[in-house]
């Protein structure tokens, strides 16, 4: 009996190490092309709040110079795009990638779509997520070098205890405060981490301002 059931044993051993191992990510473009910095386009909004696509841009230069790439500079580029007529996500992602190249000179541009934004009251809970998408596409040959998505949610460091009359209240309340203060802008920032940091399974490469690039 055990003889017959080990072959049945090691191919669900199999598929479990198959589900719980993420298939590894092809760098050998990224790899190739070694860029060195990176345009950082306004973020398009697929979210219901207006405010998603410039709370995610203000967080993602961060990770980004942190992972050891030259960023230039948001308001610049902002003000550049400005003097040019575009002022909708959407519009500036329609640029082609020789113009991009030609106004700002840099090696990638990094294309980022902000998929969920805000809070949502679910009868005993209140939850802000925050979901994007991001793809690196290299400005000198059009290959794209890198895509990941990530998202945070508030519901992560929160705990549901006591009754259910104190539970929807307390959702409540959760709710407006996160609204009042824009907690989605602080989820982001989490959100931004998560999918732009070097170092982490299937997660950009570090650029060559950071001491573990050649790692």
């Amino acid at each position: 009996m055990k003889r017959k059931l080990y072959p049945f044993l090691l191919l669900v051993t199999a598929i479990l190490a198959g589900c719980a191992a993420p298939e590894a990510y092809d760098y050998a473009a990224f790899k190739a092309s070694r860029p060195k910095s990176i345009l950082v386009l306004p973020p398009a909004n697929q979210s219901p709040d207006v405010k998603a696509s410039y709370s995610l841009l203000s967080q993602v230069t961060y990770p980004l110079a942190e992972s050891g790439y030259y960023v230039f500079p948001v308001a610049v580029v902002d003000e550049t795009f400005r003097q040019n007529g575009l002022v909708n996500p959407e519009d500036i992602h329609d640029v082609s990638l020789d113009k991009l190249h030609q106004i700002f000179g840099a090696d990638a541009v990094l294309y980022i779509d902000v998929e969920e934004y805000g809070t949502s009251y679910m009868i005993i809970s209140s939850d802000t997520r925050v979901t994007a998408s991001a793809r690196l596409v290299d400005l000198r040959t059009g290959q794209q070098l890198w895509s990941g998505k990530a998202t945070a949610s508030s519901s992560e460091q929160s705990s549901s205890s006591g009754s259910l009359i104190g539970m929807m209240v307390q959702a409540v309340i959760e709710q407006i405060a996160s609204t009042l203060t824009d907690k989605g802008h602080q989820i982001s920032g989490i959100t931004s981490a998560r999918l732009l940091s070097a170092g982490v399974p299937n997660g950009i490469l570090y650029g060559p301002r950071s001491p573990h690039s050649a790692q």
